[in-house]
């Protein structure tokens, strides 16, 4: 797959090609400007390639109406927007026939259950845009939202960036076990959320650097080498 935005512009993505399989968690990693957003933005029509093909469930997504696309793919964004009313109101929106146990346990999943417990429960009154809460819980019901709806393919956009280590760790080994079965993509700036993945897309200027685990591409990935020793200690790259 290859995409830009204008005629005549230079590719924000050059001839890409992986293959996410259900059940997998999927780690994109590169600098500022590599072209993660706009790759998982393919998925679900947020724009269309410019060459070359996208296919959710082996189907071209282009042959998918845009409701019936999004009722697949599942896209949590790094700005979490909430909306005025209930907590309960608002996970509604991600699967309307959820029942309070089901958000319950999207919630606990979502490491937001003791603050949500706090504030009221599914009851608890959420302001416009969620001003009444921080960013990391507002990042923790957006993902609560989207885990409500059960879909067969989730992308997180950045959405752990709020979160401190110890709930990003909580949260991703919960959602190894809640997503079961779904195929998960997960774009991050920090290594430590995807260095588990079955694999990592490692980008850089809108070409694929590395596809690989954490391990394998220490070894045989420079910009991932890079990337990951300004991050982590030794012990974790030995």
């Amino acid at each position: 797959v290859s995409m830009h935005y204008n005629k005549g512009a230079k590719d924000a993505l050059e001839n890409i090609s992986f293959t996410a399989e259900p059940g997998e968690i999927i780690g994109v990693i590169g600098g500022t400007g590599s072209g993660k957003t706009t790759l998982v933005g393919l998925i679900p029509r947020f724009y269309d390639a410019s060459s070359g093909t996208i296919r959710v469930d082996g189907r071209n997504v282009n042959s998918y109406s845009l409701e019936e696309l999004r009722e697949k793919v599942h896209v949590v964004l790094q700005r979490a927007v909430l909306f005025r009313g209930t907590l309960r109101e608002n996970l509604l929106w991600g699967n309307k026939n959820a029942n309070d146990e089901e958000m319950q346990a999207a919630v606990k999943a979502a490491q937001a259950a003791d603050f949500v417990q706090s504030k009221g429960g599914l009851d608890m009154k959420i302001t416009a845009e969620g001003r009444n809460l921080s960013g990391g819980q507002r990042q923790r019901l957006s993902i609560a939202r989207a885990l409500v709806k059960k879909a067969p393919v989730y992308i997180f956009d950045d959405t752990f960036s709020a979160l401190d280590f110890k709930t990003d760790a909580k949260l991703r080994k919960a959602l190894k076990g809640y997503t079961e079965g779904a195929t998960v993509l997960i774009v991050a700036q920090r290594v430590s959320t995807i260095m588990h993945a079955e694999q990592i897309v490692v980008l850089d200027e809108g070409r694929v650097m590395g596809i690989g685990t954490h391990r394998e591409l220490l070894a045989s990935c420079k910009t991932y080498r890079e990337i990951a020793e300004s991050q982590l200690s030794k012990e974790e790259l030995a």
